[in-house]
């Protein structure tokens, strides 16, 4: 409550939300920022850029159905693992062939 002389204190601070809070709701629920940016000159378009933002916790993405980062060797040593086990295979295979041609 705000009495005369006295400035109320600044958003955050007190009884209002911090940002940890406002962070956790946001992960919960999650957010999506949309845009698209397109350039024309004289009707013709040159360029169109397509902004796609997801904010969320890992959690809520899989429910949404988003796991890109899974298969993706870069960001997942599972996945990197996969892709060398797949690579590995493929160079035997070409390897027994051709063994079986110079015989």
């Amino acid at each position: 409550m705000t009495t005369a002389g006295r400035i109320p204190e600044p958003y955050g601070q007190g009884s209002g939300a911090n940002l940890a809070d406002i962070l956790e709701r946001v992960l919960d629920k999650g957010v999506v920022i949309a845009g698209d940016i397109r350039i024309n000159l004289l009707d013709i378009e040159l360029l169109t850029i397509k902004l796609r933002l997801i904010v969320a916790s890992v959690d809520r993405a899989k429910e949404m159905g988003i796991d890109w980062w899974e298969d993706d060797p870069a960001l997942s040593s599972r996945a990197h693992r996969h892709e060398l086990a797949r690579e590995n295979a493929e160079l035997r295979a070409h390897l027994a062939q051709l063994e079986g041609e110079s015989s």
